[in-house]
């Protein structure tokens, strides 16, 4: 592995195919991103090791997290998030409410509400 390969953390990685958190570490791995998972039930995703929290990371910083989680986990991670310096943060569909948009800005986290996936040039449905 690369240090020069961009960095991402995905909260909410999962082991089911279907779902968005495994296609975002598969559509990042693909285009070149050195993944990092967070799943707390899971020791591999996708032949990845995961990671049980942000705390676990082996790196003090990273490029770019992707959260897919509820906003009422998600709001619960942003300084812990905040503290890994991330070049961007990625609330995708369905990760982002009022309350977490306003903990975000507060906490000065550069947020990107979209999809990751389509960000690196894939579609979901096709990864």
């Amino acid at each position: 592995m690369s240090d020069s390969k961009p960095t991402v953390a995905i909260l909410g990685a999962s082991r089911d195919r279907a779902k968005f958190g495994n296609i975002s570490v598969r559509a990042h791995h693909r285009q070149g991103y050195q993944v990092f998972p967070i799943n707390p039930y899971a020791d591999e995703i996708e032949g990845l090791v995961a990671y049980a929290t942000l705390a676990d990371l082996p790196v003090e910083s990273v490029d770019r997290v992707s959260v897919y989680l509820p906003p009422e986990q998600g709001i619960e991670l942003l300084e812990v998030i905040a503290r890994l310096n991330p070049g961007e943060v990625w609330l995708n569909p369905g990760s982002v409410d009022a309350d977490l948009r306003e903990r975000a800005r507060e906490l000065g986290l550069p947020v990107i509400e979209g999809c990751s996936i389509v960000d690196v040039g894939l579609s979901p449905y096709e990864v």
